[in-house]
């Protein structure tokens, strides 16, 4: 099976993408940008096995529930490298 073509779609889907933006920005999440949903959709897809259509994966977008989103992020953030010390160096 074809590997999913969701990069390619990233223009399409900008005014659907901002539109969640804007309602997580509305929900109280100010500091989501829609780089960080993007992320968030691609990583729920990577798994994705059945060709999906356009509006298929709009509605997927569309449907980003923000405990999904908040639930991800954290999963990000233990994956990342911190360097605990950066603060307090002189």
């Amino acid at each position: 099976m074809e590997k999913q073509q969701f990069e390619a779609w990233r223009e399409v889907v900008e005014p659907a993408l901002q539109s969640k933006v804007d309602e997580f920005h509305l929900l109280g999440y100010e500091r989501v940008t829609d780089q960080e949903v993007w992320e968030c959709l691609m990583y729920q897809l990577r798994k994705s096995k059945e060709f999906m259509h356009l509006n298929q994966f709009v509605n997927h977008l569309l449907s980003l529930k923000p405990q999904i989103y908040m639930n991800w992020l954290t999963i990000q953030s233990y994956q990342e490298p911190t360097d605990w010390f950066r603060d307090f160096e002189s």
